[in-house]
């Protein structure tokens, strides 16, 4: 009998509608990066999302990151307030300008930046040029308590929404909260590109001028005109029809993945010392990921051994995002705060969600876990 197949944590979910969608492009003679399928793409981002922004689509969320940031204009000696546990992206865009990023805790209602931090830093910690939030594993941050903030003190947000394509916040979709909104489709998010990103605003100038930047700032002439520095962020055409088809599904993988999420928390709820990531009460998460918490005072095991466990099954598990201030690349930057994210860090793991998987193998992950944390 063949061994079973691995499972893992977030791989992409593709299929005939895929696949039909690259050939299209692909026929159409739209190789190169240009072509119908971008501004197509970029409008159904736009009409899921109400209608009433832009979109640029890009590289990746990174690139789409750097842009915000620097149409904000976040340049060298600047300071950046930046949640401490998320994907060092978040920062690593702020280095990018020669800015410097500010870490801030997280709240333990949604493991999203608390709000109290930021208010610390905001009347205390200086000057700030920009504010990033985090949409943490596809659950809205508090922005009915950070937005005002901000406000009062005119200082602009970037919504790292790179995790939460398909989430709410008090009914209205992931990516209309910050000034700035961004989204990424690399391979394991929801709805993937392959690589491949997304800037989304309200305020269509800066859209249209992150556009003129993604494609080497060229100008409208004949020859090849610079008059400002440009980059190679543009997404493909192709990549672009691969967009199309997975975002046609994404209701349906968020389902799935919600079926994953509600699963899970049924088949371990009586385990010790086993709790999962908390949900707020704000808004609605995409359930990008389901992850968990061991209380080392109850759990027969730790994340790391059950991580090592399941690796020996073939089953991939990964810790939550290490807190980017214990970052070596970060190392002597400010934090505010940073008991809770180093405690969700040292607790966390997150488990096989991928939309794609089936309920035996989702069993199959079940019963790897019940092996392990029934000691």
């Amino acid at each position: 009998m063949p061994a079973p197949s691995r499972i893992l944590l977030s791989p992409p979910d593709v299929g005939p509608l895929e696949r039909e969608a690259l050939l299209r492009a692909f026929d159409s003679g739209w190789i190169a990066p240009v072509g119908p399928e971008i501004g197509a793409f970029e409008e159904e981002i736009a009409a899921r999302l109400g209608g009433e922004v832009e979109v640029a689509a890009l590289q990746s969320g990174s690139a789409a990151l750097l842009l915000a940031l620097r149409l904000l204009g976040v340049g060298r000696g600047d300071r950046v307030l930046v949640p401490s546990l998320t994907f060092v992206a978040s920062a690593n865009a702020v280095l990018q300008l020669g800015a410097e990023p500010v870490f801030l805790d997280s709240e333990d209602d949604t493991w999203n930046v608390d709000p109290g931090a930021l208010a610390e830093a905001l009347d205390h910690g200086g000057d700030f040029r920009a504010v990033i939030t985090v949409d943490l594993y596809g659950q809205c941050a508090d922005y009915d308590r950070l937005l005002p903030l901000c406000r009062e003190r005119g200082i602009p947000v970037v919504q790292d929404a790179a995790e939460a394509l398909g989430a709410f916040h008090q009914g209205e979709p992931a990516g209309l909260q910050g000034d700035l909104a961004v989204f990424s489709f690399n391979g394991n998010k929801i709805t993937t590109t392959a690589g491949g990103g997304a800037l989304v605003s309200r305020n269509g100038d800066w859209i249209r001028r992150a556009r003129k930047w993604a494609t080497q700032a060229r100008e409208p002439a004949a020859h090849y005109q610079h008059e400002e520095m440009g980059y190679n962020f543009r997404l493909s055409n192709l990549l672009a029809a691969l967009g199309r088809a997975q975002l046609a599904r994404l209701d349906d993988m968020i389902a799935a993945r919600r079926d994953h999420r509600r699963a899970y928390g049924q088949a371990l709820a009586d385990l010790p010392g086993l709790s999962p990531m908390p949900e707020g009460v704000t808004g609605t998460p995409n359930f990008w990921l389901t992850a968990l918490l061991l209380d080392p005072r109850e759990a027969a095991a730790s994340p790391e051994e059950v991580r090592q466990a399941l690796e020996r099954e073939d089953i991939e598990t990964r810790p939550l995002w290490k807190p980017l201030h214990l970052q070596p690349l970060f190392a002597g930057a400010e934090c505010r705060g940073g008991a809770v994210c180093e405690r969700v860090f040292a607790r966390g793991l997150c488990l096989p969600s991928g939309s794609a998987m089936t309920a035996d193998d989702r069993d199959r992950v079940i019963a790897a876990l019940r092996r392990v944390l029934e000691g």
